[in-house]
């Protein structure tokens, strides 16, 4: 079983930095790099691109709901045709910095509501897919949830996804926060850990889910990421 490290970045915006990419591009394996809607912009895509072709680390596109200033976080109202189109857009955008730099596209993975909605809402999961088709590549997603049910039903790759810096609670749903918080990194090593060895999420009261994990994602605007990430690829290494 190989078990890859994911991290969402490449989001900072003209001068404003978000995360530390450069800290933890050597540490991963695969980059969700913003497409420019929820954060980013041609230059930090580009250099996003680049780093992560000097790493050796596979890059798949970030698209989001288009709210800069909410950086993606709230959710919006689309229809199966919008959720396709706007992904559509992102991921061309991103593609082209690829072609420039000879990459390829791995997976696509939508961001914060944009991924919540395509969790819980049929026709945008549909949308989602109706995008990735276009492109030929995976999706990144939850089990148990309408990524798992849709995406494979459509024939999409899948490949499920567990959080390393977010909290889940007791049904095995992941909370949305619009500003994520410090985690304790020895503590989330061992959830990943647990998920991957016993098919088991920890929820924020202590009980357990069922879950499958294939990608194991630390989001780079975690006050702490990299800890976390350093904690995380190390406890792994025996499915790495």
């Amino acid at each position: 079983m190989n078990v890859t490290l994911n991290c969402d970045m490449g989001e900072s915006f003209g001068l404003y930095k978000v995360g530390d990419d450069a800290g933890m591009m050597p540490i991963i394996d695969v980059a969700n790099v913003a497409c420019g809607f929820h954060a980013s912009d041609p230059d930090h895509m580009l250099a996003a691109v680049r780093s992560a072709k000097t790493h050796g680390v596979k890059v798949g596109a970030h698209p989001g709901l288009p709210d800069l200033q909410g950086f993606g976080r709230r959710e919006m109202r689309m229809t199966r045709d919008e959720v396709r189109n706007t992904i559509i857009y992102q991921v061309g955008a991103l593609s082209g910095f690829l072609k420039a730099e000879g990459v390829e596209l791995h997976h696509i993975k939508p961001h914060g509501s944009l991924y919540f909605m395509a969790m819980q809402q049929e026709a945008v999961a549909h949308g989602v897919c109706d995008a990735a088709e276009i492109y030929g590549v995976p999706l990144f997603g939850m089990t148990g949830t309408m990524h798992e049910k849709i995406y494979q039903e459509r024939g999409i790759p899948f490949i499920a996804e567990f959080y390393a810096d977010l909290d889940y609670d007791s049904s095995g749903k992941l909370i949305l926060t619009r500003v994520h918080d410090a985690k304790d990194p020895a503590e989330m090593a061992e959830r990943c850990v647990r998920a991957i060895s016993k098919g088991e999420g920890t929820a924020e009261d202590g009980s357990f889910f069922p879950v499958r994990c294939e990608t194991i994602c630390v989001h780079s605007d975690t006050p702490n990421a990299i800890e976390i990430a350093k904690a995380v690829r190390t406890s792994i290494a025996p499915w790495h």
